[in-house]
């Protein structure tokens, strides 16, 4: 199996379990749920290992890998695509990532039991892990900003998860709004970059920004005003001061 099918296959394992929870809720048993979504997770862990081992077989210079399924946005130079990117950085946040939310959702089967959200609950948690395994794959700016996005609506719902609480809601609906802020960033950020580089893939990008961003003196505003407005977003996602008020209440 290739490296990028390992990839591919991380994203779909919790999409599914994602999917299963949503819309068999009605039919769902027990902890059934709990224990599919666990198993997603586990399963997208072990496929996260196997393209660690798989990147392990190329040499050093030859581990960044990218994989397209189709081009969902070209035109006037946007080369959007539905594309990963497979490297050391993005296996080794993969490999966290669904390890230590296997441990999370296994957890939460006996400590969500007697929720009477429990299925909806896995859902969400499902749909969280997709996202930001999503973010870290992604393979161009414009798939990184849909990862972005989704793991700020998908904090929303586990947030607002008991909604016939009023402090849930509410600290809910302000974690949305200040990540929104950073969204905005982080579009803006994509925006200057491409307006840099002439690119949205990544390794394109980088490739631009090393070629010649850093001997153009002014012409490196641009360069600098996306990496910045990246900043923001990550500001807004982690919870960095000014952008930090959100995870106390989230809490």
């Amino acid at each position: 199996m290739g490296t990028t099918t390992y990839g591919w296959l991380v994203l779909l394992f919790p999409l599914l379990g994602t999917l299963v929870c949503a819309f068999g809720f009605r039919l769902l048993p027990g902890r059934s749920a709990g224990w599919i979504g666990t198993g997603a997770i586990f399963l997208s862990f072990l496929a996260a290992l196997g393209a660690l081992l798989s990147l392990q077989g190329h040499a050093p210079g030859d581990r960044q890998l990218v994989s397209s399924l189709w081009s969902y946005a070209s035109t006037v130079g946007v080369d959007g695509q539905m594309s990963i990117l497979v490297d050391p950085l993005s296996v080794f946040m993969a490999v966290v990532v669904s390890g230590v939310s296997t441990l999370i959702h296994l957890y939460s089967i006996s400590y969500m039991e007697e929720d009477r959200g429990f299925v909806r609950y896995f859902s969400y948690l499902n749909f969280f892990v997709f996202s930001m395994l999503l973010l870290v794959l992604a393979g161009n700016f414009l798939l990184l900003i849909v990862g972005w996005a989704f793991v700020g609506a998908a904090s929303y719902l586990l947030i607002s998860f008991w909604y016939r609480r009023t402090t849930a809601t509410q600290a809910g609906i302000k974690a949305f709004v200040i990540n929104v802020v950073g969204d905005v960033g982080l579009v803006l950020g994509t925006y200057f970059i491409f307006k840099h580089t002439g690119s949205l893939d990544f390794l394109k990008s980088f490739h631009a920004a090393g070629a010649g961003a850093f001997g153009h003196g002014s012409d490196n505003g641009d360069l600098v005003a996306g990496c910045v407005l990246m900043l923001v977003g990550a500001f807004a996602k982690s919870a960095q001061l000014p952008l930090h008020t959100w995870l106390p209440d989230a809490m």
